[in-house]
């Protein structure tokens, strides 16, 4: 198989619009995100982390975040990171999206574990930001992951977990809320958020 940095240059992503225009064939398309592609390498549990062009920057900010968090489970062990690129663990399993979409319950034992993950990176100086239902997965085996530490270091107060956690306790865990809801119910609601239209804390909001 080819090398890390190899599978990272063989990704060309057009400097227009970002789009991905060819990669090799080691590689699974596995996630689109706001700066970067993701692909699981295949016949192994690893998945690379591929930059847009003008993200590259991001690259090595969130391979230190990682580093630094390299001995608590519920981050994702990093194997090695480029200019443009960071290769890691691959995670089975659903992303808390997923699970309200599909109706996958999430119970309150998963949500003390994710403060439980925020807290240790809290002791290490960090500071968890843009927490949403994208970037936090229940594995295969039940267990919480996150991905995505390249805000963890920003200065400014970040409420998006507390405000998850708010619409948990307010609302997911009442008989009557819906445990399944469409996608694009949660993308409009996450959108009215981030346009600050809905009050944080209160809201449904980081169905996002």
């Amino acid at each position: 198989m080819e090398t890390y940095q190899e599978l990272a240059k063989s990704v060309v992503i057009s400097a227009k619009k970002n789009r991905l225009l060819r990669y090799d064939d080691a590689l699974k398309l596995v996630g689109t995100g706001r700066s970067a592609f993701v692909f699981r390498i295949e016949a192994s549990s690893k998945a690379i982390k591929v930059f847009f062009p003008e993200f590259t920057y991001i690259a090595k900010e969130e391979a230190d975040i990682y580093k630094a968090l390299q001995d608590i489970s519920y981050f994702p062990t990093i194997y090695d990171a480029g200019p443009n690129y960071i290769v890691m663990d691959y995670i089975e399993g659903r992303t808390l999206f997923e699970c309200v979409n599909q109706g996958f319950p999430i119970t309150s034992e998963h949500i003390d574990e994710i403060d439980r993950a925020l807290s240790m990176a809290l002791e290490r100086g960090l500071n968890p930001s843009d927490i949403h239902l994208r970037n936090i997965f229940i594995t295969a085996t039940n267990e919480i992951k996150l991905i995505d530490v390249a805000r963890f270091r920003q200065t400014k107060d970040c409420t998006q977990w507390n405000d998850l956690k708010a619409v948990y306790s307010h609302y997911y865990t009442k008989r009557y809320f819906p445990k399944k809801i469409p996608a694009t119910v949660m993308n409009t609601v996450a959108f009215f958020y981030k346009k600050q239209l809905i009050p944080h804390q209160l809201s449904a909001s980081k169905m996002d």
